[in-house]
């Protein structure tokens, strides 16, 4: 081969590698209805959506702010997602790489036999150009596209763990608030039922009470107890949770704080508009990496395609040669020698097709994905949506039957030492009351958890940033 044949190669591959099988790619359309049923209460349209909001403006609580810094800092799911983004740009270099040619030093000796049949030696030394793949239809074109977008796609990830893990420990925050109170409401139980053992106590010692009453207030005040200790053990349960979810125990100071924390003096949430279905595309990190694992499938189709053609690779070595180890270096010795070869697949028992088969049940596989991420999101934004109405009603009746079971609990207590009511009544009356005051705190800390929800669902929890393809 002569040596001006070598650029001409150079110029063809490069002429070339525009060439593509890759499937035009397009957007699925969204398997979900134009819009949600329920619109996000006190929401004005102009509002800013949830993806715009940061999360230090969405929850205002110092205390829980403090939490998420510490979350985001050292919650170890979330550095695994960093780390998976470093391996994957890696990932995408190596196969960058591939389309550019490698060049080394090396060096060689030979000994072959010559047409007089005696053994001649050869020496080399050179730069060589190992076995470049020229990509004329573009196979490594399309495997360094699909490894790109596989880069996007565990961006995309590691802000769906970072708005995961800030709704997460948000909803841990409310929950170790709520049992806080809940204990509270039980040690006060608690101690009015002890307190009425004494005096029932008293009262059937000196004839003025039954055993009855007397048995069915220790009953009560055991039922109280152990109450008191399954909620002791759900709090520790919750720390327990919540400090996982930090990556380290909770701060002194903030467990200390918690003593007499009130769900009701919570720091109010902005509400944030839902927008449209479509939103959830541009807005939703979960989605946004399904669509990007789709177009890396699609790249992978190019890929399989383009394995039909012709591989056409170039080898070359220029240095200097001699028979005598001695003659490496002198004048005259330069020897330049490019090869170029070709392998067109005839026969590979069907490997090909195969590729091509797998890689399109691939691309189909990631568009049910894609699908199935979009109406998941659907779902989930149309649940908080719809939850939020219900819960707002079932607490104002809650607040409701807890006025009344207060006030009838006062009348009970008040017939009972005037001997017009049993104290059947009174017991029943502040066995309804604990109950009652439960369920307040547990429908205050659904509503809470249904917003964070909701601000989770609508992409909220990470201020959208483009990501930067690797260089």
């Amino acid at each position: 081969m002569t040596k001006r044949f070598v650029p001409a190669a150079l110029a063809a591959a490069l002429l070339m590698a525009g060439c593509s099988f890759i499937p035009t790619y397009e957007r699925p359309q969204a398997p979900v209805p134009q819009a949600y049923a329920t619109q996000a209460a006190g929401a004005s349209a102009d509002a800013a959506p949830a993806a715009a909001v940061d999360w230090k403006d969405y929850f205002t609580d110092p205390r829980l702010q403090r939490l998420i810094e510490a979350a985001l800092a050292n919650n170890r799911d979330l550095r695994v997602a960093a780390l998976a983004i470093e391996q994957a740009r890696a990932q995408f270099q190596i196969q960058r790489a591939a389309q550019f040619p490698s060049v080394g030093l090396g060096a060689s000796a030979s000994r072959s036999p010559n047409s007089a049949g005696k053994l001649t030696n050869t020496y080399s030394v050179g730069g060589v150009l190992s076995a470049w793949e020229l990509d004329f239809w573009g196979r490594l074109g399309s495997l360094k596209e699909q490894a790109l977008h596989q880069y996007l796609a565990t961006e995309e990830a590691r802000k769906a763990v970072q708005t995961s893990l800030v709704a997460n420990v948000a909803s841990g925050w409310y929950a170790l608030m709520a049992d806080e109170e809940l204990l509270d409401i039980s040690r006060r139980t608690l101690a009015t039922r002890e307190e009425s053992v004494k005096l029932t106590k008293m009262r059937f010692d000196v004839g003025a009470a039954s055993e009855l009453d007397y048995q069915q207030a220790l009953s009560l005040t055991e039922a109280a107890r152990g109450t008191l200790a399954q909620q002791q053990r759900q709090r520790a349960l919750d720390e327990n949770a919540l400090a996982l979810l930090l990556g380290q125990p909770l701060p002194g100071d903030v467990r200390a704080s918690l003593a007499g924390s009130r769900l009701a003096d919570v720091p109010a949430m902005g509400p944030v508009p839902a927008g449209l279905p479509s939103d959830l595309l541009a807005r939703r990190p979960d989605v946004r990496q399904a669509e990007q694992q789709l177009m890396a499938a699609n790249a992978n189709i190019g890929a399989a395609r383009a394995a039909f053609f012709p591989s056409i690779t170039l080898t070359a070595q220029a240095g200097t040669a001699s028979t005598e180890l001695s003659g490496l270096f002198k004048s005259g010795s330069w020897a330049f020698t490019p090869t170029v070869s070709a392998l067109l697949p005839i026969f590979n028992a069907g490997r090909n097709q195969a590729a091509l088969e797998s890689s399109k049940a691939g691309r189909d596989i990631a568009v049910a994905q894609y699908e199935k991420a979009i109406q998941s999101a659907f779902r989930e934004v149309s649940d908080a949506l719809d939850s939020q109405g219900a819960l707002t009603d079932q607490a104002r009746a809650q607040q409701a039957q807890a006025a009344a079971d207060g006030a009838r609990y006062k009348l009970s207590d008040l017939r009972y030492q005037n001997g017009v009511a049993s104290y059947l009544d009174l017991l029943d009356a502040q066995r309804s009351l604990f109950a009652t005051e439960q369920a307040v705190v547990q429908v205050r800390l659904a509503q809470l958890q249904n917003q964070v929800t909701l601000y989770k669902a609508l992409g909220g929890g990470w201020t959208q940033e483009p990501a930067n393809a690797p260089s």
